[in-house]
């Protein structure tokens, strides 16, 4: 849901939102059939400036320098030199078949041969070499990093500055700039530094330290949702990798050895010194269409094979959302005749709501340099555990003083003067209101200085019990790092005119061990067979309340009494260790059509249909590589794509508060994103549990239904609501999205980007004979899946960007009275 939010956040953006170079051209290469050619290659005459045309042949180059030509290049086509000016756009130039490689052309329909390729040559070399070079070559190692974010609105026209939007906001526009990678003006609207040192090592297990030593923010700096997103979308990669992960997708990298070959086109193109080093042009496009790969070209070493530099620019066409342009650029210093090191990495993406060229959106810019490299300074094991804290304000106070001397790469005159722009913005009331509406679509929640009202899409809800239901909350906040917060909410069901609520508050006493206390009470109706793993969250999601599209009967329901307190301690990063106690009622919110009745004497002549429990419980959860932004008692994640293990041991106590049952529960939980290289992505969810001890339904697991139209993940699309009941379960969930990359290969699919999606669920479980014996309730059938109950699906995602379809078949017990054997049903969400 987090990145839900923050995907909204940054869409909301797109709504609301004169270089210096010497020369600037742009155009279309065409054939003379008045064919675009694409991936055509464009250089300054003179230079080792140049570009590759897109896919449409459109290209855009420019250089500080003064030239007056350009050379336009093309397997199979005439080479030809073309004069320009200092300023020259919308250029057409038209190529001429070469009489000599026609048949050459005809008989590879455009493709590079493989055979006696030079460039596929040298490619080779590089990946004997690859580890070779840079920072891999020494035990020990340490740089010092600078890392720029900025985000600009694009494509700015006389339309735009004259828009009613910005009346009153004209000023804003004094800060316009040109891309030198697009063409298009821009205005920034957003900047984040940040300076970083960096300790690793090689040798007996690697090991990564990074310490922030200085952060500067401006533009949303408040919204811990868009600044969570905007890191999410630049995480770092290696190009010698075979395949480089954006946006959760995984690009095939044109230095890939497992498949660059069968996925890219490779074309020798030039060969010159750069840093007096003799290097080889190679030139790349690729070989199909909607892949998600890049066009470009790179620099290789003649003798080391390290790559000195390299331009990368996504396949417009390739099955990603949102995103019009990804660019790329990284260039390798020379430390000596055989390492070469990162020295710039240069990321820009264009996000937009169309792929169309004049689309207006945004965009993302990253800049990231590296100097000061050491290595072999022995550090001591310990010193790569440790981290320096980051909850000092000096990080985040620095001077312009020093500002001026760590940054590496000085701001330029706008990026200057975004700083000074948006402290003027920010006292416009107009600004203020597009703002607020960008951050309560974003969070959920409207801003009332230090409280916040919300979340709002909880407000209305309805289910059989309540009828109509009406829910409103709210919480402190005070910018998002705060050490403790309060959190609560009120609602009514107009059915059985009764008021619930929840009240929650948490208290981080220590920042650096994020040791943190807390504790509530919520009182209110509950659909609690709708996970397995149990959890103590007063404020945690009823699905009673989600019911408007509810496909069956959604009467059993349970009114629910809890109160906890806990404390919880984080004492290595990700590594959560909770200690907590609770106490609990638990009723049937319709008695007339469910309970939760249980025997009390052993002659099963006296029931009682209230339950009261006592319970300690301990947990451990394990999320590696999970990524944070803010240090506040509550964080926003910056990615979903790391693991998740967690282990649950609780112990219900009788007679502590008339508690009634003595047991113990013991629960293990696993979720792992796998990223397939160019196959997709598949979540695998594996859970076991089991109970020790005799107790009634509402402290046994139950298999999670759905019984509405839509996907939920963790729930059994084809299972009613207990249908099948267990004290002790096994439970496997797989998921595949295979990216489009099948629907890529078919031509009709191939322009609606769609994405194929399989899946398998599974449980197996088992009900002792004592715990179905104390049960005294009529109206659930205490089955366990003890054959292992199985169901399939596939599906298509990506329908109009937003929507997902996905059709499920049982795989078994298909005989059960009432049973569903087939479901369609449907999701929404944004993704890349």
């Amino acid at each position: 849901m987090r990145r839900k939010n923050n995907l909204i956040s940054l869409l909301l953006l797109f709504i609301v939102s004169v270089g210096f170079a010497q020369v600037k051209v742009s155009g279309v290469v065409k054939d003379e059939q008045n064919e675009t050619i694409p991936f055509a290659n464009i250089t300054f005459v003179g230079s080792t400036v140049g570009t590759v045309s897109d896919e449409n042949g459109v290209f855009y180059l420019e250089s500080n320098r003064t030239y007056t030509q350009v050379e336009v290049s093309f397997l199979g086509f005439e080479t030809k030199i073309v004069p320009v000016k200092r300023r020259d756009f919308n250029l057409i130039i038209t190529l001429k078949e070469a009489a000599s490689q026609l048949k050459e052309v005809f008989i590879y329909s455009g493709k590079v041969k493989k055979k006696g390729n030079p460039a596929i040559a040298i490619l080779k070399k590089i990946w004997a070499k690859k580890r070779e070079n840079g920072i891999y070559l020494f035990d020990q190692y340490q740089y010092e990093k600078y890392e720029k974010l900025e985000f600009d609105l694009n494509n700015v026209d006389s339309a735009m500055k004259k828009s009613r939007l910005f009346k009153g906001m004209e000023f804003v526009f004094d800060g316009i700039d040109t891309s030198r990678v697009t063409g298009k003006a821009f205005l920034p609207i957003f900047i984040n530094e940040s300076v970083y040192k960096t300790y690793g090592k090689n040798k007996d297990g690697k090991s990564l330290r990074e310490d922030l030593v200085a952060n500067k923010n401006s533009g949303f700096e408040s919204n811990q949702n868009v600044i969570a997103f905007i890191k999410d979308l630049y995480v770092d990669y290696n190009i010698y990798d075979s395949y480089i992960k954006i946006f959760d997708k995984s690009f095939v990298s044109p230095i890939s050895k497992a498949a660059g070959i069968s996925t890219y086109n490779y074309v020798l193109r030039d060969s010159a010194f750069i840093d007096n080093k003799w290097c080889y042009n190679i030139l790349y496009y690729p070989r199909r269409k909607n892949e998600l790969t890049f066009k470009g070209d790179f620099w290789v070493n003649d003798t080391t094979f390290a790559v000195k530099e390299i331009n990368m620019q996504a396949n417009r066409s390739a099955n990603i959302n949102w995103v019009k342009d990804i660019y790329i650029e990284q260039e390798f210093d020379v430390l000596n005749d055989s390492i070469f090191l990162l020295k710039r990495d240069y990321m820009l993406s264009d996000f937009s709501f169309k792929k169309k060229e004049k689309a207006k959106g945004m965009y993302g810019r990253r800049t990231t340099m590296y100097k000061n490299y050491k290595f072999n300074e022995e550090k001591d094991p310990k010193f790569y555990n440790k981290e320096i804290n980051i909850y000092d304000d000096a990080i985040y106070n620095k001077t312009t003083e020093y500002w001026s001397v760590n940054r590496q790469e000085k701001l330029n005159e706008n990026e200057q003067g975004i700083y000074k722009m948006l402290d003027t913005l920010k006292t416009v009331p107009k600004f203020k209101q597009i703002y607020n509406l960008i951050s309560i679509l974003g969070s959920g929640y409207i801003e009332f200085n230090n409280f916040d009202f919300g979340p709002i899409f909880s407000t209305f809800g309805t289910n059989d019990v309540e009828g109509t239901r009406i829910r409103i909350g709210g919480r402190t906040f005070f910018g998002g790092n705060e050490p403790w917060r309060i959190q609560a909410y009120t609602a009514y069901g107009f059915k059985d005119n009764k008021f619930k609520y929840g009240v929650s508050g948490k208290w981080m006493l220590n920042p650096k061990s994020r040791f943190t206390i807390g504790g509530g009470n919520r009182r209110d109706v509950e659909q609690i067979g709708v996970s397995l793993t149990t959890t103590n969250d007063i404020l945690g999601r009823s699905f009673a309340s989600s019911s408007f599209f509810a496909s069956g009967d959604n009467s059993k329901l349970t009114s629910i009494n809890l109160s906890s307190v806990y404390a919880s301690i984080e004492p290595v990063k990700n590594l959560e260790f909770r200690l907590g106690s609770s106490y609990r009622t638990l009723k049937s919110a319709s008695p007339e059509t469910f309970n939760l009745d249980y025997w009390v004497d052993e002659s099963q002549t006296i029931k009682e249909s209230e339950l009261a429990q006592s319970e300690i419980d301990f947990s451990i959860r394990y999320t590696p590589n999970r990524k944070t932004i803010g240090y506040g008692v509550e964080r926003n994640e910056v990615t979903d794509t790391y693991s998740t293990l967690f282990l649950n041991y609780s112990r219900g106590i009788k007679g502590i508060f008339n508690s009634d049952f003595d047991y113990e529960k013991i629960q293990f939980y696993y979720r792992q994103p796998i990223l397939i290289g160019g196959f997709g992505r598949m979540f695998t969810t594996f859970e076991v549990g089991k109970t020790f001890g005799e107790v009634p339904l509402g402290l046994l697991s139950v298999v999670p239904g759905n019984q509405s139209y839509f996907t939920i993940e963790g729930t059994y699309s084809l299972l009613d609501y207990y249908e099948f009941v267990t004290d002790t379960y096994a439970s496997l969930h797989l998921e595949h999205s295979f990216n489009g990359r099948l629907f890529s290969r078919i031509p009709l699919l191939r322009k609606l980007n769609l994405r194929e999606l399989v899946g398998v669920k599974a449980v197996w479980g088992e009900l002792s004979d004592k715990n179905i014996a104390l049960n005294a309730t009529g109206n659930v059938n205490f089955q366990a899946p003890t054959k292992g109950y199985y169901e399939y699906s596939v599906g298509v995602g990506n329908i109009f960007k937003v929507f997902r379809i996905d059709f499920s078949w049982r795989g078994n017990y298909r005989d059960t009275p009432n049973a569903n054997n087939f479901a369609i049903k449907g999701a929404f969400g944004f993704h890349f």
